[in-house]
């Protein structure tokens, strides 16, 4: 019987952290749906105004090769996260084309945390409040001990990949 309730109470934290993922919001400011706080690849591609765009723009981009090869060796141990709207057209644009490289880069998922903001570019209980966020989207990468190395901030300047191995081979 206790191995049952240790089983139940482990499935009651494991349903209660999954349903923070992907929350979905009326956004009085942008007046529609949108989400909000953390989300997954799959949650944030399948949500509908950004699916429209993703379907697009994913199999289109074609990230350079040599800056890819590049990249390999820089990214490893990086942790990215990135701060979006799904109400934003940089947003729906930019994170097609990061997927495709971090694709490309086999860089796992857990290794990128996705965080939605509503119109006034905030999410829910302070979960953003110590980024600084201005614009959307914002991609934060982050070394092996935690520290900020750099940022990519609603556009890239030459393209992501090429702004992330600026970023990434700054000693």
């Amino acid at each position: 019987m206790k191995h049952i309730s240790t089983f139940l109470l482990i499935l009651f934290a494991f349903t209660a952290n999954a349903q923070k993922m992907n929350k979905k919001i009326e956004d009085p400011t942008k007046q529609r749906a949108i989400l909000i706080n953390q989300s997954t690849r799959e949650g944030l591609v399948t949500f509908p105004e950004m699916k429209e765009r993703y379907d697009v723009e994913y199999p289109a981009y074609q990230p350079d090769s040599l800056v890819i090869d590049s990249l390999k060796p820089l990214v490893k141990d990086q942790k990215i996260t990135i701060v979006l709207g799904t109400w934003c057209g940089d947003s729906k644009l930019q994170l097609p084309h990061f997927f495709k490289i971090m694709d490309a880069l086999s860089i796992p998922e857990k290794n990128i945390t996705l965080i939605c903001v509503d119109g006034l570019k905030k999410a829910e209980n302070g979960l953003t409040d110590s980024l600084d966020i201005q614009r959307v989207p914002t991609f934060i990468f982050y070394n092996k001990d935690k520290k900020e190395t750099g940022r990519i901030i609603e556009s890239p300047q030459t393209s992501l990949e090429k702004d992330m191995l600026l970023i990434l081979s700054k000693k």
